[in-house]
């Protein structure tokens, strides 16, 4: 199973800039979209989407801001929206796809915005770890697929482990350390990919255009039963929507066992 994440800035402007017939060529079984910024009822008439996918939605309550979809080849056996708490919730961030073996997620952690303190990103991330803590427990695997915000090391950012700004705050970085161990979640990103200069947002399109200060705020955090399952992870870094790159990794499925009994 091949999942594509990527931060869309505004879902009709990326189809206009060719989103879909970008994804068209990529050809990934499950697309999680982040920052659709409209809600479903109020896309075009004529707006279409990519041939072959069955496309659900998780509208934020503004107008214009946030908001998850998700696109499966393979119809889901159910859709579930929201983590049951406000953060998320009132600002459409979380969509899930439930497949035979696996649940595939698309997540939108807050940014600092107009909308969002840094107390309530931390807030956000609290609450991300709780549900993490939860879906361990749940007798299948999950992917997380989507824009976190926070960069998980020191290699994933560019000016190294003392930049104060953005993704790399204390709280912020507790939290996501939490998720991974002890929770027990993995950066699927890094169990295939170890190169130098992997990074998905910059501050600015200069600063993307340059190649600076760069950060890995986009990946794919996944339960521990597939780890050994990830064959390849790619940054698509040929087409970029705003500020952020797609990224992309292929799971071997076929490997995992369908009765799995729970893991805490």
């Amino acid at each position: 199973m091949k999942v594509l994440t990527v931060n869309v800035n505004g879902i009709e402007p990326a189809a206009q800039w060719g989103l879909f017939r970008w994804l068209n060529d990529v050809d990934a079984d499950v697309i999680c979209l982040q920052n659709i910024q409209t809600k479903l009822h109020q896309l075009h008439p004529d707006f279409e989407y990519p041939p072959g996918y069955n496309a659900y939605y998780f509208d934020a309550e503004p107008d214009g801001y946030a908001g998850v979809a998700i696109f499966c080849k393979e119809t889901p056996k159910a859709i579930m929206t929201g983590m049951g708490f406000q953060a998320c919730d009132r600002y459409g961030r979380y969509i899930q796809a439930d497949f035979e073996k696996v649940s595939v997620g698309s997540l939108l952690c807050p940014p600092v915005d107009t909308f969002n303190t840094q107390e309530d990103k931390v807030k956000f991330l609290e609450g991300l770890a709780e549900h993490c803590r939860k879906t361990r427990r749940k007798r299948r695997e999950f992917i997380f697929a989507g824009s976190f915000y926070v960069a998980p090391k020191a290699e994933d950012v560019q000016e190294g482990i003392d930049a104060p700004d953005m993704g790399f705050h204390p709280e912020e970085l507790t939290l996501m350390q939490e998720i991974l161990d002890p929770i027990g979640f993995v950066d699927a990103f890094r169990e295939a990919n170890f190169g130098h200069n992997q990074f998905t947002w910059w501050p600015s399109v200069e600063d993307a255009n340059q190649g600076t200060r760069g950060r890995r705020f986009d990946y794919q955090i996944c339960t521990p039963g597939l780890k050994g399952l990830i064959v390849d992870a790619k940054i698509l870094s040929d087409f970029r929507f705003g500020l952020h790159s797609p990224v992309i990794i292929d799971y071997e499925l076929e490997d995992l066992q369908e009765d799995m009994g729970p893991i805490l």
